[in-house]
């Protein structure tokens, strides 16, 4: 490995999509993830997670919640900073597919970035048809997405702190469908169960500007049912649970998704 080596357009590339899946308080040279990519770039750990931190300099959901990253992010750094964040429904399937080549992932297979355990490969159930370059582009995106969402969340609900990642869904505050250019946008997910995913997309829940969970009338006539009292009524009014240095929803869609989405009569 030669010393001060420059950093590639691809390898940042990769960097950056392993960034938005960490939290900043994972930026260091112990993390799993970080440690299994500086290998697969035969790089100096260090090396890499200090590139990390200077990505998070850049970071404007960052800044909101008064972390700052490194001080040392090179023109090239915020030239790749711009280019994956000005395009992110391009640039994102790209980067993710750059990740699983590096690490020899197949189409049988998917990747995950766990934050506790690192990179996991897994045997995913045949797909059926060969899928067209369209398709395999959209799932790199989702992929990506989920992982981004879950691992920012902690990987828990946001709303009942369920860890079960099987359980959990990726949800788009604003409609995957109707807002194409936030389809990627890593504020603009939730961590949440397959229930309030549902609960969510379908208006019965929302959550206000202190991210407090809102139930709709409909829901809320529904109390006197156990089930409905304990996965709903009993989180009424609590805020979102995220950790301390995750990127914080945008309260933006969140009122967007009040307005348009969430049923109040």
């Amino acid at each position: 490995m030669a010393a001060g080596r420059r950093w590639t357009h691809d390898e940042l590339l990769v960097a950056l999509n392993l960034y938005h899946k960490l939290t900043f308080g994972q930026l260091h040279a112990r993390q799993p993830a970080i440690v299994a990519l500086a290998d697969k770039l035969e790089r100096g750990v260090n090396s890499v997670a200090m590139k990390l931190c200077n990505f998070a300099s850049l970071d404007p959901a960052l800044k909101l919640r008064g972390i700052k990253g490194l001080e040392g992010a090179s023109a090239l750094d915020r030239e790749m900073w711009n280019e994956f964040h000005g395009n992110l429904n391009e640039v994102v399937p790209v980067s993710e597919e750059a990740l699983r080549k590096l690490f020899g992932v197949d189409e049988s297979s998917e990747l995950e970035v766990l934050p506790r355990e690192g990179v996991r490969v897994l045997k995913r159930p045949p797909t059926g048809p060969t899928e067209t370059m369209a398709t395999v582009k959209l799932r790199r995106g989702q992929d990506y997405f989920r992982d981004a969402v879950l691992n920012n969340f902690g990987g828990r609900c946001g709303v009942t702190g369920l860890a079960v990642r099987e359980l959990l869904v990726a949800s788009h505050i604003l409609p995957w469908g109707a807002h194409p250019a936030e389809r990627l946008n890593v504020r603009n997910g939730l961590s949440l169960s397959r229930l309030h995913d549902a609960a969510f997309d379908l208006g019965l829940i929302a959550f206000d500007d202190t991210l407090q969970l809102l139930l709709s009338p409909q829901l809320k006539a529904e109390l006197s049912q156990r089930t409905v009292a304990e996965s709903f009524g009993a989180y009424a009014g609590q805020p979102l649970c995220l950790p301390d240095d995750a990127a914080l929803p945008d309260f933006g869609f969140l009122s967007v998704h009040r307005a348009e989405i969430f049923q109040k009569e």
